[in-house]
């Protein structure tokens, strides 16, 4: 048997990791400046993480969601503190698609309405709204079976008031930056906009912060830049450092009932282990200051690159746009420099996502390479 190839894959492979590097079979180091999708939060192989992992093993790693599981509710409890939602419930899952997932139906079991309003470049998970992230026609033709999406261009507070007007739209959802379609900011004033027109509506608000949360925008969530709350916030990624671990984090308007949300795995004992030496390490490494305060060095040391003709983002979530495609950049800058990074819809996109304890150093290795390739 051999894997269902649906990546394209450099021809690297990679053994090992130790804070913003990654080692191939052959010895060689590489800077990450990628994350592997902004999933590495507090570095390769960090020593608290490592630790509370392997003991979780050697204790149990998994047992079902029909026995209590204390560390769910101290993972609860520091995400609440930490976020500024201590009011809210968390629902336990294994990824951003799963995330999502529930979130969408928690919406329409609240409302009893169907319909979905999304945004053009948004991309919530492999689920039925990646037709809102994807140009490709074999995905677009799979996924888009429904009429009950609805697209809209970012920023078009207009035309989603009009939609909302009819009271028929379960949820809105929304990236709190874009990620994977090119680090759109949609920006305080149309978020805002947005959660009012939701609340008019009884329309429930789903911020999917799945790429953007968890401090990499220098806020706990990068929807905390604007004054809103919203009833809904998904969550992964960075949230496990590695490891499979999703969320749904839940306003108090929601009632919970036996069955209404389902999963094995979610909530398992390392899951748990891995979320709460995650947050532990953010809080004591002040990674959330540290994000905002790279992000801002690094974009003071791009804005006067004649060859960038856009800067986008926040934080350790960046966006470097260029007047051609950045496929041969990127190439240049993995095989000359050994520097890992990403990629977007958007071909002219290049996306900075690095672990949020990136420092100057590591920083200014990137900003040379880059410059000297330009």
């Amino acid at each position: 048997m051999e894997n269902y190839k649906v990546y394209p894959l450099f021809d690297i492979t990679i053994e090992r990791g130790e804070g913003n590097y990654v080692y191939d079979n052959a010895g060689e180091k590489y800077l990450d400046m990628y994350g592997g999708h902004a999933v590495i939060s507090i570095g390769h192989s960090h020593p608290t993480y490592v630790k509370n992992i392997s003991e979780q093993v050697a204790k149990i790693g998994f047992y079902s969601n029909s026995v209590q599981i204390p560390q769910q509710e101290e993972l609860a409890k520091k995400l609440g503190e930490m976020s500024g939602y201590e009011d809210y419930s968390l629902f336990l899952c294994n990824s951003g698609a799963e995330a999502n997932e529930n979130a969408l139906k928690l919406a329409s079991f609240h409302n009893g309405r169907r319909k979905i309003l999304a945004f053009k470049n948004g991309f919530h998970g492999r689920t039925s709204l990646a037709v809102a992230a994807t140009d490709n026609p074999k995905i677009q033709a799979a996924v888009n079976f429904t009429d009950n999406i609805q697209l809209f261009e970012l920023g078009d507070l207009e035309g989603v008031r009009d939609a909302l007007a009819a009271q028929d739209v379960a949820c809105v959802i929304i990236e709190g930056i874009q990620g994977i379609g090119g680090i759109n900011d949609p920006g305080t004033d149309f978020l805002e906009g947005l959660e009012k027109a939701c609340r008019e509506t009884e329309t429930i608000l789903i911020l999917d912060e799945v790429q953007s949360g968890y401090g990499r925008t220098g806020k706990f969530f990068a929807h905390q830049y604007a004054d809103i709350k919203p009833d809904i916030i998904t969550i992964a990624k960075g949230m496990g450092n590695g490891f499979p671990v999703g969320g749904v984090i839940i306003s108090p308007k929601f009632q919970a009932s036996f069955g209404q949300l389902g999963t094995t795995f979610g909530g398992n004992h390392l899951a748990c282990a891995a979320g709460l030496s995650v947050l532990d390490s953010i809080r004591e490494e002040n990674l959330i200051e540290n994000s905002q305060q790279m992000g801002e060095y690094i974009l003071s040391q791009l804005q006067d690159i004649k060859a960038i003709k856009g800067l986008r983002g926040k934080g350790l979530l960046l966006g470097l746009e260029f007047e051609e495609p950045v496929k041969e950049l990127r190439g240049e800058l993995l095989k000359k420099y050994k520097i890992f990074t990403g990629a977007a819809t958007d071909p002219k996109v290049l996306r900075l996502l690095p672990p949020m304890t990136i420092g100057k150093e590591e920083a200014d290795i990137f900003i040379n390479a880059l410059k000297e390739l330009l």
